[in-house]
């Protein structure tokens, strides 16, 4: 009975080495961001595998909520790398014969989102195998910045910094110094593992140029720093010097506020200036009402004079007139006086007066 069980499991164990199979051992593979993913599955037939040839690739993702996905198949001699859009124009079989018992793929352009593992499944009746392999993307360092965080001066305490703009953790960093004795300073030593060198109390033996190196497991950037440990600036001097800048200031802008506000005043003022009408100023005397009423006041006066001094009168009184008022009296049309007889005048309370006879030169005939 033993003997014939053992005869069962030889016969069973060979059937199987005969059976389909994967050769290549499951494996973890780590890449860059936009590099390439190689994924490897190669597997062998057997002559008792004589049914149609059908090759699947499935993708888990991490997150273990979401169903297989598939990404690529093979089947029926054609090949159909369209069910997956995420990874739709960047997956590929690397072997153009299938048959010849390559399955490997690769990944291109590899992004975050393609983390997660792969399965390689491969069936031709009646044999069936499969293969994980984990694929994990990690982002290499770049963009790494070095800079002083505090004033450089002597006796001040200030920061190192090294900061990468992106990079997959973890991180390793290391400070070097590249000038002069190319020692880092005691202090320090510490810290050169450290993205952060914390200086305490500095010394000018600190200046120097000094490099940082960012790494991680598919990458490494460096930055340099320039360090300069000068002596300490006159800060009550730029503290006076930018209060009496600030004070001129003001003062210049209170300047130019008041003599714009004194013009626009003045504008102002002249402005209504020219437009008043003064209604308590009467308004003034043309001269020919005034050389008018000379001559008849005159006139008046002559009639209530007796002949015996009319001639020393005239001689001096008439001259009196100004000329230029008779000049610029206006030359308006005379109109000939209205007639009233002797009776009316007499009833309107006029008084007979005499007016002596003169001659072209003035004197009384």
């Amino acid at each position: 009975m033993a003997l014939l069980l053992r005869v069962v499991l030889l016969c069973a164990v060979a059937d199987f080495a005969r059976s389909l199979s994967i050769t290549t051992p499951e494996q973890r593979i780590e890449k860059a961001k936009g590099e390439t993913a190689y994924l490897p599955c190669k597997f062998t037939l057997s002559p008792e595998d004589q049914g149609p040839l059908d090759i699947e690739w499935l993708l888990s993702p991490p997150d273990n909520q979401q169903v297989d996905q598939v990404i690529i198949l093979y089947s029926g001699d054609k090949i159909y790398d369209d069910y997956y859009q995420d990874l739709k124009g960047r997956v590929h079989f690397t072997s153009s014969d299938l048959k010849s018992g390559d399955a490997s793929i690769n990944v291109t352009n590899l992004q975050l989102s393609d983390i997660g593992t792969y399965q390689c499944k491969v069936k031709k009746a009646p044999g069936v195998a499969n293969k994980k392999v984990l694929l994990t993307v990690l982002v290499k360092p770049s963009g790494t910045r070095c800079f002083v965080d505090g004033s450089e001066e002597i006796g001040n305490d200030f920061k190192l910094k090294c900061e990468p703009k992106e990079g997959s953790l973890p991180l390793r960093y290391e400070w070097q110094k590249l000038s002069d004795s190319q020692q880092m300073p005691t202090p320090w030593l510490a810290e050169m593992t450290s993205p952060v060198i914390s200086v305490k109390n500095a010394t000018s033996e600190y200046s120097g140029t000094y490099s940082c190196t960012v790494q991680n497991r598919v990458g490494s950037d460096q930055c340099l720093l320039r360090l300069d440990v000068v002596p300490p600036s006159n800060r009550a001097g730029t503290i006076a010097g930018a209060i009496i800048g600030t004070l001129l200031a003001l003062v210049f802008i209170c300047v130019i506020l008041f003599c714009c506000h004194k013009k626009r005043r003045e504008k102002k003022y002249e402005k209504e200036v020219h437009h008043d009408i003064r209604e308590d100023v009467p308004p003034p005397k043309s001269r020919t009402s005034t050389a008018r009423s000379y001559i008849g006041s005159n006139h008046s006066s002559l009639g209530s004079m007796s002949p015996s001094n009319m001639e020393g009168y005239a001689k001096t009184q008439y001259n009196q007139v100004p000329s230029e008022d008779l000049e610029r009296a206006p030359q308006s049309p005379t109109l000939a006086p209205a007639k009233v007889a002797a009776p009316n005048l007499s009833r309107m309370g006029a008084v007979p007066v005499m007016i002596p006879a003169q001659s072209k030169d003035g004197s009384i005939v």
